[in-house]
């Protein structure tokens, strides 16, 4: 790529990736950096807390912030919890991207555009458009949301077939500040691998499990060694039920096995290094605990 002359100032800035639930904001984000930095799962609300994922480019640095998704309020303690996540996030960026399902925005999303702030520029990202089944219906839909603010910009994109998103790029490069990088170019995330250890295993819990797996359900990374190239990962998923243990351990300890190795997978590839990985089930019937994923449980 061609380096910025002198004509050609740097941009650099942060971008929230925003929406209601399992409207696909992760999937964004690891398209647009590149990499499978967020967990991906059918079920709503599998991000919890946010996550930076850096592309470095000649000309710009993209800074996305990958939210939880944005809930109407008046719902559940923790749906406001992962709200004030979000909009905690918004305070710190210089763009916002507002992702919304083609021909699909009820009152999830309505609620959404209720929580943006006035005063930032926001690109409506319309995605799975090659789900549409009609492409007349795409014109119509964008009138229709353009009713709730306005917008920088409109991007149609499919995420999935990466359609595009070097369009998405280059409208997100023009509204970013004039600046040097944020961060250093080789820089993909400010979250280190003991937190990635604890994304992967909860992707593999939810993705294997699906409804059967309660929200109270939570993974904590109790020891993160380094030895060499290898990591000596020991792990525990914790539940407020014996009856959830028994569903996460399986037959003979089947579902469990099955669910590590594919989380020791995703680490080795992610870690370019073996992974020697040691799951365990505790059930933990004092109190829900609002932890971070892949936080340490002492504190």
């Amino acid at each position: 790529m061609t380096a910025p002359g002198p004509s050609t100032p740097h941009r650099a800035g942060r971008i929230a990736i925003v929406g209601r639930p399992n409207v696909g904001k992760s999937t964004l984000l690891n398209r647009l950096i590149g990499q499978s930095l967020a967990i991906v799962s059918r079920r709503p609300q599998t991000t919890r807390t946010s996550l930076l994922g850096v592309l470095t480019r000649a000309d710009a640095q993209f800074c996305f912030v990958d939210t939880p998704g944005l809930q109407d309020p008046r719902t559940a303690n923790r749906s406001r919890a992962y709200n004030r996540e979000a909009v905690q996030a918004l305070e710190a960026v210089d763009v916002v991207l507002w992702l919304v399902e083609a021909d699909r925005f009820g009152p999830g999303d309505e609620a959404v555009g209720r929580l943006l702030p006035e005063d930032l520029p926001v690109v409506l990202v319309i995605s799975k458009i090659d789900l549409l089944r009609n492409r007349e219906a795409l014109l119509p839909f964008i009138d229709r949301v353009r009713q709730v603010r306005a917008f920088a910009a409109i991007v149609p994109i499919s995420a999935e077939r990466d359609r595009s998103l070097e369009p998405l790029l280059a409208v997100v490069a023009g509204l970013l500040p004039e600046q040097e990088p944020l961060y250093d170019p080789d820089t993909l995330t400010d979250r280190n691998e003991r937190y990635f250890a604890g994304e992967l295993l909860r992707e593999k819990l939810f993705r294997q499990l699906g409804e059967e797996l309660p929200y109270a359900c939570e993974v904590s990374i109790d020891q993160f060694e380094q030895e060499g190239r290898l990591r000596r990962i020991h792990a525990s998923v914790l539940v407020e039920k014996s009856g959830q243990k028994a569903i996460v351990i399986g037959e003979k300890g089947a579902r469990l096995k099955a669910i590590a190795r594919a989380a020791r997978l995703d680490m080795e590839k992610l870690f370019d290094g073996p992974v020697f990985l040691d799951v365990w089930v505790k059930v933990q019937r004092t109190r829900r605990r609002e932890m971070l994923p892949g936080a340490d449980p002492e504190g």
